[in-house]
């Protein structure tokens, strides 16, 4: 056992090493140093987003080019959720963020912000055809939906008896409200401009609401990098540089040019708006589908890659520590046993994203920062390996006690009795359920997007908002899902029917190919 349990050490160490983001270099003499910034990228038009060619654009994407470059740095993206953005500064993944974050005063006892590169306001969107509201009041008694964590939603619940309902991506409530789900939606002006504009099942209705303000969010400890950022972003607007981004976004409006003190005229034509907008009109065919999808192929692949690697190795330990955990459990002393107990009941009683959250953001906190990947593995395999634990639990119960007796009768050790006689039929009985935890693993890796990798489920999601295709894309995904899955269901059948030597006759041999309930 000892030896197993130091092989899955130099195993973790070892994906540990190979999954580590290799040191920054420092910057030799000439050498741009990194400009690391984040952003939540998913249904994100036209902040940060993929296009459909799966190329990172947008006005913000251009914005913080262009800041980098006036600091004379070289920029870096990293990914990562919307509720991970401010987490992930205070634990150092990067450097800023930069998601049209609004500048509030609750935020800035988080972060310290820049000064704004963008002021907007509310814009409020209703089927086509709706009658027209003039005020927020008059949405009273009607469901409206809008993002978490906005202006937009403290807004609407500081509106007495409107019904809010709160969503992830800003695609699924502008959808919903097409389809009749929702009555309204609430959402900043640029998101309006383009998810719901383009739609011709949808319209614009009353005045413009509130006023918002964008800032590149920093780490509090780095004061001096706000500094720098303020003064490439003050060099952008005297020379023109930002007119004219926000310009050819068709974002550029009298607000803008009133707080900059420039030309209300956009500078450029908004072709970006146009080439986003024209998206809406593509043709909807299964050989047209197909071919965007093809666009996506790297983004598949390598998120079917992601989600075996760490389904596997989160498996293997799931199985290493939970074997322990159901041996110390049916044969260990009296404490061990309780605090054995004690560890499946905590992990069973908590949830995975918890889990995950904790290992990533909170461990930092005491010391300890694992990378994206080491915690992703663990997180899931010491999640599983407690429902793993009560599994084997169940299989060395389940066998006769006689067993072990004619073991000892034999001159075996208790210790060889296990070994040789009560864990071998202990695993056959147990291979059902494990198999089946296997599978339900591999679709809660799915999880592992809070801390900022993308998997499969995550590449759904970055197909399905820049698409506008979640029924098409979910079956593609849900089809690979399903033929990664099938060979390690077959592979248990085949071990199944390979260990049940009492049920096969002597001619018959097993193959792999055998049916799943044969």
């Amino acid at each position: 056992m000892m030896k197993g349990l130091r092989f899955l050490a130099l195993l973790i160490l070892a994906v540990g090493r190979l999954h580590a983001k290799d040191p920054a270099p420092k910057a030799a003499k000439g050498d741009h140093e990194e400009l690391r910034w984040a952003a939540a990228v998913d249904s994100n038009a036209p902040f940060a987003f993929y296009d459909k060619n799966n190329r990172l654009t947008g006005f913000e994407y251009e914005i913080i080019e262009g800041i980098a470059r006036h600091m004379a740095r070289e920029p870096k993206f990293i990914q990562n959720s919307w509720d991970g953005l401010i987490p992930g500064l205070g634990r150092g993944l990067y450097d800023c963020v930069i998601c049209g974050i609004e500048i509030t005063a609750e935020k800035g006892q988080e972060v310290l912000f820049s000064h704004p590169y963008y002021i907007t306001f509310e814009q409020l969107v209703v089927a086509k055809g709706t009658p027209a509201v003039t005020s927020l009041t008059e949405l009273s008694g009607r469901k409206v939906g809008t993002l978490e964590q906005t202006a937009a939603l403290r807004m609407l619940q500081e509106t007495p008896n409107v019904v809010v309902k709160s969503y992830a991506e800003e695609v699924n409530a502008y959808h919903d409200v097409a389809n009749g789900r929702l009555y309204a939606v609430l959402l900043d002006f640029p998101i309006a401009k383009y998810y719901a504009a383009p739609d011709p099942a949808l319209e614009f209705t009353g005045s413009p609401i509130g006023k918002i303000t964008y800032g590149i969010a920093v780490s509090r400890s780095r004061p001096e990098l706000v500094q720098q950022i303020n003064t490439a972003l003050g060099e952008m607007v005297s020379s023109g540089e930002l007119r004219d981004i926000l310009s050819r976004w068709g974002l550029w409006t009298p607000t803008m040019a009133t707080a900059l003190n420039q030309s209300a005229e956009p500078s450029l034509p908004d072709t970006e708006f146009k080439a986003f907008a024209s998206q809406f009109d593509q043709e909807g065919g299964i050989i047209a589908r197909l071919k965007r999808y093809f666009v996506y192929w790297p983004v598949i692949l390598q998120g079917c890659i992601l989600t075996l690697e760490i389904s596997l190795l989160s498996m293997v330990i799931a199985i290493a520590i939970g074997f322990l955990l159901a041996l110390i459990r049916v044969y260990g002393p009296f404490p061990m046993r309780q605090l054995s107990i004690l560890y499946i009941e905590i992990v069973r009683g908590t949830p995975l994203l918890v889990q995950l959250l904790i290992l990533f953001y909170g461990l930092p906190y005491i010391g300890i920062k694992l990378e994206p990947f080491i915690a992703g593995m663990l997180g899931l395999g010491l999640n599983y390996a407690a429902y793993e634990a009560e599994n084997y639990r169940a299989g060395l119960l389940a066998i006769p006690q006689g067993q072990m007796e004619a073991a000892r009768a034999l001159g075996m050790t208790h210790q060889q009795g296990l070994r040789h006689v009560v864990i071998p039929q202990a695993f056959r009985l147990v291979l059902p359920p494990v198999t089946n935890d296997f599978i339900s693993l591999l679709k809660d890796s799915s999880l592992v997007s809070a801390v900022t990798l993308i998997d499969l489920t995550g590449a759904y999601t970055r197909i399905a908002t820049q698409t506008f295709d979640y029924f098409g894309t979910g079956l593609l995904i849900a089809a690979i899902y399903l033929l990664i899955g099938l060979p390690f269901v077959r592979l248990a059948g085949w071990l199944e029917k390979r260990l049940s030597t009492e049920r096969r006759t002597p001619q018959q041999k097993p193959s792999f190919w055998l049916g799943l309930g044969a």
